[in-house]
């Protein structure tokens, strides 16, 4: 295994490494949902809490195949966070990227007008801040990488152009994509199965790998 992923299983899902700067990050978190339910019990329109989970739904599934790389390579995963952190949750997952995550989706959401043909530079206003956060996304993503915060061992997930576009793509836009998928659909039936299997995939893979294989990634 590279040094960085050793690193990486240290103290993974160590509650010993708490720190208490998470409790007024929670709050945070649980303000924003907590205002946004009580809107959208208000109003029925409760596509911001959709578009929160939404894109944390496919985070949580990113996370679980970049560990499963981790664990069928027994080499790395495509993307590890060694560093510094108050609770390691996986390999390329911990609880300061999970708190952003949670809420990227409503601050995404919040960006679009109330318009459904609004358009910037000719593109819908939703395609066009899909492309926007994903690209500043990858940009700190790049940052982060430079300062060895979060480690990238594959020569196609790099710095290179053609790695560039890969963690465009299947880094980030993919998150933006299912929030547009959920908040365009009309039904509140629609949506919420879609949210569900969003989030089934990802829990089956972990319950096959903590479960029944007992993998630790």
């Amino acid at each position: 295994m590279t040094e960085a992923t050793v690193q990486a299983l240290n103290g993974l899902r160590d509650l010993s490494m708490v720190k208490w700067y998470i409790i007024p990050l929670l709050s945070i978190v649980f303000y924003i949902y907590t205002k946004e339910i009580k809107l959208a019990r208000t109003t029925g329109n409760w596509n911001a809490v959709f578009a929160g989970l939404a894109v944390f739904g496919v985070d949580f599934f990113n996370e679980t195949w970049n560990g499963w790389v981790m664990y069928l390579t027994q080499r790395s995963a495509l993307w590890t966070t060694p560093g510094d952190t108050a609770l390691r949750t996986m390999v390329g997952w911990n609880i300061e990227i999970i708190f952003m995550f949670l809420i990227l989706g409503i601050v995404y959401y919040h960006t679009l007008s109330e318009s459904t043909i609004e358009k910037i530079w000719g593109i819908p206003e939703k395609w066009f801040w899909a492309v926007g956060y994903a690209a500043f996304a990858v940009f700190i993503e790049c940052l982060l990488n430079i300062g060895g915060h979060l480690v990238w061992e594959y020569p196609f997930w790099n710095l290179s152009f053609k790695g560039i576009w890969l963690i465009f793509f299947f880094g980030y836009f993919h998150f933006y994509c299912a929030a547009i998928l959920v908040i365009s659909l009309k039904k509140m039936k629609h949506k919420i199965i879609t949210l569900v299997i969003i989030y089934s995939i990802p829990a089956i893979m972990n319950i096959i790998a903590f479960g029944f294989l007992s993998w630790n990634y």
